[in-house]
Parts: structure tokens; sequence; C-alpha cells
């Protein structure tokens, strides 16, 4: 019909280009695909073994923080089994400590690297998907996030790739069922005392809502940020010097977004293990740069004028 929509393209369509526009392209590239059991991870796995033969290997991270976890584990590890991919199950050697979910998040990205270097793999694949995408946004516009913040969920961070932005929770879906493939629901994803399973529930029914649309403005943010990062890099290479055992910003007339990316860069080479400030303490140093004051950022004193000087604080007594 005139006029008409045209049809998306197939999810192995899509996941082909996504890959290649990525990656780049590389008939020998070796991609591991991070399986948690779920329907999205197992759409990928299925989708990628067959775009990919002979060039994929699996793994499933087991927390070990619910007791079916194991058998979810020993599910994925059936099916690849069946299908001739390698898989294997990691587990994290570190106990559980402080917030139960950013400690799995730092647990799985550490374990799936170590696995990608030992296996010799040039990229690992998750199935972050544009519903995914819109939630995230959601959470982080809730907490005041900035430009960063709101460019969401990166289609590539490192050797990670997220392939599936521009699809739908619901195509993944109805791709395992129509391929009968087995997968798990994780409880956790309705357990409302969590930030994006509340956020997932207030999201149903809400058609006027486009995750796809959301989806290419994260993209838009993150090519902005990019642009940010590049625009920094050459104004610290210029205005960022050591001085002793501190460093000079030389130049502070900056837009406030430069300003705080560069006094952050700042922070972070006085001190480089530290943990970095959050959004409240960057504002207030700002402020107090721009006024010409001192102040202390964690273990970094900080003291403006028309140069703003950055050194470690001498202990206290």
């Amino acid at each position: 019909m005139a006029g008409s929509e045209p049809e998306p393209p197939d999810l192995d369509t899509l996941l082909s280009r996504r890959v290649e526009d990525l990656a780049g392209p590389g008939e020998d590239w070796r991609f591991g695909v991070a399986v948690s059991g779920g329907p999205d991870s197992m759409a990928l796995l299925d989708l990628s073994a067959r775009l990919f033969p002979g060039r994929v290997e699996a793994a499933t991270v087991d927390h070990g923080l619910r007791d079916a976890s194991a058998a979810e584990a020993s599910m994925v590890a059936a099916w690849c089994d069946g299908h001739g991919v390698p898989h294997v199950i990691l587990h994290p050697g570190e106990p559980l400590a402080g917030n139960v979910q950013q400690w799995a998040r730092q647990q799985r990205y550490a374990l799936l690297e170590k696995w990608r270097t030992d296996q010799r793999l040039d990229w690992i694949f998750t199935a972050h998907h544009a519903d995914d995408q819109l939630e995230t946004i959601l959470m982080r516009l809730n907490r005041g996030a900035g430009v960063g913040g709101l460019a969401g969920v990166r289609a590539r961070h490192g050797r990670v790739l997220r392939p599936l932005l521009g699809v739908r929770r619901s195509q993944l879906l109805a791709h395992v069922k129509r391929r009968e493939i087995p997968y798990v629901d994780d409880p956790s994803n309705s357990n409302l005392r969590f930030d994006r399973a509340s956020i997932r529930a207030h999201l149903q029914g809400a058609d006027w809502l486009d995750p796809l649309a959301v989806t290419r403005s994260a993209g838009a943010l993150a090519e902005a940020v990019g642009a940010l990062e590049w625009m920094v890099e050459d104004l610290a290479a210029r205005y960022l010097r050591r001085q002793g055992e501190g460093w000079v910003l030389e130049r502070t007339d900056f837009p406030r977004e430069i300003l705080r990316r560069l006094l952050m860069q700042m922070i972070a080479r006085v001190a480089p293990d530290a943990p970095e400030p959050r959004g409240e303490a960057i504002d207030r140093a700002i402020i107090a740069g721009t006024e010409g004051r001192q102040m202390s950022i964690g273990p970094v004193l900080l003291k403006g004028g028309p140069q703003w000087t950055a050194w470690i604080a001498p202990p206290r007594r």
C-alpha cells in the first residue's frame, strides 16, 4: 500500500548489520555471548550461533544469589551442548558486599572480561534491548543524571557490544517461543524492591512511550558525549599541567559542562585510586573555585581563583 511503513528487518539481518556497524567488518571475529538464561539472552545466543557458526562461545555468570541459579546455568549449558556452542559457568570470587545489584554487575563484567581474554575472544555480546534502554534512562532521569548518564546503555563499551538496542523485548520473547528455545524468568525482574522492576511495572500499558525512539535519542546523546570527551582531551592537553605534587588548570573560563569534565580529569590525576566524586560534590567545587575559595573533594584539596590548583590533602591531626 502506498505510504505504508516498510517492514522492519528480521532479527538475523538486524543483528548482522549492528555487529558490523559496531565492530567493523571481520570475517575472523570471535564472539562471546553473556547468557543469563532469560528470553533476551537466549534469543541472542541462538541468533549469534546461527549467524556466526564456529565463532561463538557462551558464558553464564552464576552469582549464587538464588537457589535456582545453578539449575538455570545448567539449562543454558545443556542448550549449548546440544547446539555445539562451547559454554562455561563463571562464579564470583569475592563475597557479596554493599549494594547487591552493583556488586553483581561489577563481578559479572570482571568475570566476563577475564573469560574473553583467556579464550582470546574479540568481543562480548550482551542482550540489552530497547526496553532496557528506556528503563535505564528513566531511572537516571529520576536520579538527576547529566548528559553522560542520559546517554543510557552504550552500544559499544570497550570490548562489550550491545547489538540488540534497536530491538523490543517482545520481539526477543516471540523469537524464543517460535523456535521453542528454553528460557527462565528471573524473579528479581518483578521484585518491586528494585528500581528497574518498579519502573518496568509502571511502564506496562504506557503505549505512548516508544522505546525505539528513546534509544535513538540515547544514541544521539552518546555521540554528544563523545564530542565533549574529544574536546576536553584537547583542552586538558593545553591547559592542565603538573605542578609539584599537584595539578593546575590554567584556564577556567569554559562553559560549565566543559569545566566539570576538566575538574574531574584534574581530580583523577591527583588521586587516581580515589572513587569518582558525585555530581553534587563537583557542582559545589565549581562554585567554590569560581569564587576563589578552597574546598576538599574526597582526598583532594581544590583552590580556586584565576587558576585552579588541586593536590592531595594533608592527613588530619
